[in-house]
């Protein structure tokens, strides 16, 4: 892609991510939505491969269908309280229609089924964008709104996504998918919270993104997109992948790891709430995410290959790894034991 254009592809995506994330009125939320929406479709179809054309084909049909219900919510809220606010999201049926519209964006069960197609489908710089800058729009306007929203139903999509992404997860061989069915089990612990402390949506959000960020750079460097090369990549840069691997069980939550911190604040806190029966559902569902992340952790640590693959193996370069990898992978292992310091900062 010509950089003058992946430029301003990159640039509308902020553009659009900065304006909804700062704005008061629905209308701009919108158009921010809007914005983001248009500068990624060019990226996701960048190969001109039949299947990243049905990818950006398929976000965007999704995407248009979730603005609408956005614009169709605001303005039946702006229609029976006379408010455009954001914050003043009052009347329940508008509070019910949005957070269908916010389901359909980020990729909550059951609006999901675009998501592991339409990553499948984009490179993995793009998966990158669209597994976390992407979910940070629609996030914002849930965290606005939260407390307007309907706890049961929020509940209920938050069970079913982190119950389906662990289940859908099990037997896929494809990391982008399996990528994509990770990001809608943490989406669901992400949805369950949001209502009791919104807070701790946004801290599991920013840590996830960490997380995933580190996978994503991680797979681009070694260039892996099934799990039959993962198990060759360990000749090229061993070091990266004995980090990949401790990545993916900060993913998964294993303590002393960082991904065990949301996981552990929001058990906490719903017990809290006293929804102790929910609390041990989504650690019970938490179990089916392990199994996959430990699936690739094993390709990852595994040193000759059980079978004869296509693959030719990958022999070491003299490439030194990314600094930015190396930092994000650091902080995705190490912060458990700053957790205090974490909380007062949020």
């Amino acid at each position: 892609m010509n950089p003058q254009a992946k430029l301003i592809f990159m640039t509308s995506l902020l553009l659009g991510t900065t304006i909804t994330i700062s704005s008061n009125h629905w209308i701009m939320a919108w158009a921010g939505l809007e914005i983001n929406t248009l500068a990624v479709l060019p990226l996701i179809s960048k190969s001109h491969h039949p299947r990243s054309v049905e990818a950006a084909t398929k976000y965007f049909l999704t995407q248009a269908a979730a603005s609408a219900l956005v614009l169709f919510s605001s303005m039946t809220n702006a229609w029976h309280t006379g408010q455009w606010d954001i914050t003043q999201l009052s009347h329940p049926t508008s509070g019910l229609i949005l957070t269908s519209a916010i389901a359909m964006k980020l990729g909550l069960v059951p609006f999901h089924f675009w998501f592991p197609e339409v990553l499948q489908g984009s490179p993995l710089s793009t998966g990158l964008l669209l597994s976390t800058i992407m979910k940070l729009p629609p996030i914002t306007l849930l965290y606005m709104t939260s407390p307007s929203l309907n706890p049961t139903l929020l509940t209920i999509l938050a069970l079913l996504s982190t119950a389906l992404g662990g289940w859908m997860g099990l037997n896929q061989t494809q990391v982008r998918k399996i990528l994509a069915f990770s990001s809608i089990s943490h989406l669901g612990w992400m949805a369950i919270i949001i209502i009791y402390n919104p807070k701790l949506t946004l801290l599991n959000f920013y840590l996830y993104t960490m997380m995933t960020a580190t996978v994503f750079l991680t797979l681009n460097s070694m260039k892996v997109l099934k799990l039959s090369t993962l198990m060759t990549a360990w000749t090229k840069v061993p070091s990266l992948n004995a980090m990949l691997l401790l990545t993916l069980l900060s993913l998964a939550g294993l303590p002393p790891l960082t991904g065990f911190l949301p996981k552990w604040l929001i058990i906490q806190e719903l017990t809290k709430q006293e929804m102790i029966a929910t609390a041990t559902l989504m650690a019970l569902l938490s179990l089916l995410s392990l199994f996959f992340y430990l699936r690739l952790a094993y390709c990852t640590t595994i040193t000759l290959p059980p079978h004869t693959t296509n693959h030719m193996k990958q022999w070491r370069t003299g490439k030194p790894t990314n600094v930015l990898i190396a930092i994000l992978a650091t902080m995705s292992i190490t912060l458990l034991p700053i957790s205090p310091l974490i909380l007062a900062l949020i």
